[in-house]
């Protein structure tokens, strides 16, 4: 429970902190690369890992869906000819992910799902709210704003099937 408040504190945490300075494009692509990275670092594992099989299908789908938006930002930074920088946003996030992972490797079955999904439902509360009053609202490149534009109903999607995979396990993990 504790390292679940920790984590879910770092990601609601992300919109005040990239808020609080201006975040350039390149900030942002580093941002939208590692918020991504995250996603994909934890469905692998709830992929691997998981016995149940909507959690495996869930995971698998985080892998793809995640893998893709990467895939789509880093065409077009690199079209546009822009470096991500890393920041102070993308390195907690960084962090988060990297003990998010730490902790689901400590547990196994019922725990590990729920674990699992309820990071899934806080992570994207978290990452929607900092596309919607952070990512878009500061992001100076049409191309860059419209690439955030369209994954969103993505991220949507992802948050509202965690939801129900979360009802369906019995509710928040404690």
């Amino acid at each position: 429970m504790i390292h679940r408040a920790l984590i879910f504190t770092a990601l609601v945490a992300l919109p005040a902190a990239a808020g609080a300075q201006a975040v350039t494009d390149p900030q942002i692509a580093s941002i939208v690369v590692t918020a991504n990275q995250v996603d994909i670092d934890a469905g692998k594992l709830a992929a691997e890992r998981s016995t149940n099989a909507e959690i495996k299908k869930f995971g698998t789908l985080m892998v793809t869906d995640h893998t893709g938006v990467n895939k789509a930002a880093v065409e077009l930074v690199t079209r546009l000819k822009v470096t991500p920088q890393d920041n102070p946003t993308s390195q907690s996030l960084k962090a988060g992910g990297d003990k998010n992972l730490a902790h689901l490797k400590t547990l196994s079955g019922a725990a590990f799902d729920k674990a699992y999904v309820a990071q899934e439902v806080a992570y994207h509360t978290a990452v929607l709210e900092a596309v919607d009053k952070t990512l878009i609202p500061n992001a100076s490149n049409a191309d860059l704003k419209a690439l955030l534009v369209k994954v969103r109903p993505a991220f949507v999607a992802h948050l509202e099937h965690a939801k129900k995979i979360q009802a369906s396990l019995g509710g928040a993990h404690e």
